[in-house]
């Protein structure tokens, strides 16, 4: 049986089971239902009524310009500053000493706090710094951080300026920092000596280092100082952030910049292996994103407490630690470790210190604290929690049933969101005081948002069906391109339907016309919640040596959601393949890669399964992983091959990571 049918199954069972929100969250929600008749209605309008929540230099002239489809402008003729609506106004308006962020480190005593008109203090000095290295608007700034608050800082003082950050994941190699800082041409990196992970430091200048070997343009490294470990050093190059910048002024004037400016680019998996540059700009971004945050967690700032487990590496970080919540004034927590270090219930004595109300995580967390036990979080008072989300996955009904009752005490609401690094803001989700929760369900677009799900033949599917997930009217947050191909764009995105966006995932409406999303439907993997290309694992594997052809694929993992599985052929002068060669090239990848994309199992394989025109067929190597029955191999150049293939399944696999 296939994870989809298997998922079907096992809604179908619980689709009869809802959980109607709180009497006392209903009477005082930010959002009521009237907003999705609103939206529909007049859906430019409710979107104008949603941007005046913030602070513009010079108000638009048309709120959306689709002309040129499908490149999108948002507000046009609008100016604003996304640092100034995240930090200035709220110090203006009398809320600067409201806490910003209380960050914890993975060691036990690592706390900082800093309020908002401290953070706007560092970020100006950040910001004069980075005008100091001669950083001005429209330049690309890469950061490579870890979870400390100089990456807010960093993301922000690049916003204040006008420059374009691209944020590089801390557990990415030396390579993926050389294919974003060459694309983007950035001359100025910010990293740090290195993290702490697991209760160790591990070292983040040396990746950057030797990335540097690749990227001469680079001027300027600017490294923050975490863990005080020895690292290499270029007196030409090398800067410590503490020498930059603490010695700035707080003082800095920002500057007003056009809707459309240019924020960020965020590099994402493609299924050509080559990673995506997702442009985002500021104005319809800076609007979805604190709207959404507001709506879908019914943001109380005075009151709230918020905590998105997120890293900032990743667009979840970006959109809903750093502008979202701070554009809507919120006190959140940024934590920098992992939630077993030093305990398991590391996590829950976060909650139950700084007393959070808001918990954003994702399903495969979620799945591994379930497997801990239910006694973990019951050595916490979590009762401060009222509402709970999911993110980066579509979250299987036993882990939203768990979530509610041993996290959220019974009372909780469960926003279940999907959303992409492309689309850059929350697209679908329960609203907690409106929605009658399912679990496993995601529910309905948001207000505002025009979404399908269809046929092959682009026709919609009535409900009980399952299909195509596609958006149909452009949104506010949406991508503005691919950094330097607009062809790939087009192609990637807006070909498969015609004037539609195709997000690549598929859904299935039930019989009450609410969604359930059923993961990716192209070869893009989802592991731990982070989109992997398998074509980039299996050029990965192929640049080893030892290796002469690579298949891989992904299969239905309890811990991860999907986990990825390698299929090899090894040279002739390699050998047979034992456990020493399995071992390497799962490191090899690690390296290429990160470790994120260490596959959990390889197979050293004879041959791979292809049809007479040499295409490899994935899906039956797909049946073999998930030990399922293999489906039809009559195109098959040789069946047999498959037979080999899953004789020796058993091999290959690691369960260390």
């Amino acid at each position: 049986m296939s994870e989809s049918s298997e998922q079907n199954q096992s809604n179908e069972s619980r689709e009869e089971r809802r959980f109607e929100p709180p009497d006392d969250l209903a009477a005082d929600a930010n959002v009521t239902a009237e907003a999705y008749d609103r939206a529909a209605g007049d859906r430019l309008g409710f979107w104008a009524e949603q941007a005046e929540r913030l602070s513009w230099g010079k108000r638009w002239d048309t709120v959306l310009d689709w002309d040129d489809a499908p490149f999108a402008k948002w507000f046009v003729g609008g100016t604003l500053n996304a640092a100034y609506n995240c930090l200035d106004r709220h110090v203006e308006e009398g809320r600067g000493d409201r806490v910003a962020l209380h960050w914890v480190g993975e060691p036990a005593d690592d706390r900082r706090t800093l309020t908002y008109a401290e953070l706007t203090d560092e970020v100006c000095k950040a910001a004069n710094a980075l005008t100091a290295l001669g950083v001005e608007a429209g330049d690309p700034v890469a950061i490579y951080l870890p979870m400390v608050p100089e990456a807010v800082i960093s993301m922000l003082a690049c916003a204040r300026i006008g420059a374009v950050h691209t944020v590089v994941f801390g557990g990415f190699s030396a390579d993926a920092i050389v294919t974003r800082v060459t694309e983007l041409d950035a001359r100025v990196v910010i990293t740090a000596d290195g993290q702490y992970r697991r209760g160790d430091p591990s070292g983040l200048k040396p990746a950057v280092d030797k990335a540097m070997e690749s990227c001469p343009n680079v001027r300027t490294v600017l490294v923050v100082k975490r863990t005080g470990q020895d690292v290499e050093w270029d007196d030409d190059r090398d800067q410590w952030w503490h020498d930059a910048v603490d010695g700035q002024s707080t003082e800095h004037e920002p500057q007003q910049f056009d809707s459309e400016h240019p924020l960020y680019v965020m590099y994402t998996s493609g299924s050509t292996g080559k990673p995506k540059g997702i442009l985002h700009t500021t104005g319809g971004y800076l609007t979805q994103v604190a709207w959404t945050h507001w709506a879908v967690f019914d943001l109380k700032p005075e009151t709230d407490v918020f905590w998105c487990t997120a890293d900032i590496g990743w667009v979840t970080g970006h959109s809903y630690i750093v502008y979202g919540p701070l554009a809507n004034g919120a006190t959140q927590v940024m934590y920098e470790g992992t939630p077993d270090t030093p305990d398991k219930d590391r996590w829950w004595r976060i909650v139950e210190e700084f007393g959070v109300t808001l918990f954003y995580t994702a399903p495969t967390a979620i799945r591994a604290c379930m497997k801990w036990g239910d006694s973990i979080p019951q050595r916490c008072d979590l009762s401060s929690l009222r509402i709970l989300g999911s993110v980066g996955e579509p979250i299987n009904p036993e882990a939203y049933i768990w979530y509610r009752e041993h996290i959220g005490g019974n009372k909780a609401p469960i926003v279940d969101t999907w959303w992409q690094t492309e689309t850059g803001a929350m697209m679908i989700s329960p609203l907690p005081g409106v929605t009658a929760g399912k679990p496993g369900s995601a529910m309905n677009p948001l207000p505002g948002i025009s979404g399908q799900v269809l046929d092959d033949e682009g026709k919609e599917v009535p409900d009980g069906s399952s299909g195509l997930l596609v958006l149909t009217e452009p949104w506010p947050a949406m991508l503005r391109g691919l950094w330097g191909d607009e062809e790939r764009f087009r192609e990637t995105y807006w070909s498969r339907f015609e004037g539609k966006y195709f997000a690549g995932d598929g859904a299935k409406k039930d019989d009450d016309g609410d969604w359930w999303l059923l993961g990716r439907v192209d070869d893009v993997m989802n592991v731990s919640g982070h989109r992997m290309s398998t074509t980039e694992i299996e050029s990965a594997l192929v640049s080893n040596a030892k290796v002469a052809e690579a298949a891989v694929v992904g299969a239905s993992d309890e811990a991860t959601g999907q986990a990825i599985v390698a299929f090899v052929i090894l040279r002739e002068e390699a050998g047979d393949g034992g456990e020493e060669i399995v071992q390497e090239l799962r490191d090899h990848v690690a390296n290429q890669i990160g470790k994120i994309a260490r596959p959990r199992q390889i197979m050293v394989v004879p041959e791979l399964p292809k049809t007479r025109s040499g295409k490899i067929m994935r899906r039956l190597l797909r049946d073999v992983a998930e030990n399922r029955e293999m489906g039809d191999a009559t195109t098959l150049t040789d069946s047999s091959v498959m037979d080999q293939i899953k004789g020796g399944m058993s091999d290959g696999r690691s369960d260390d990571d």
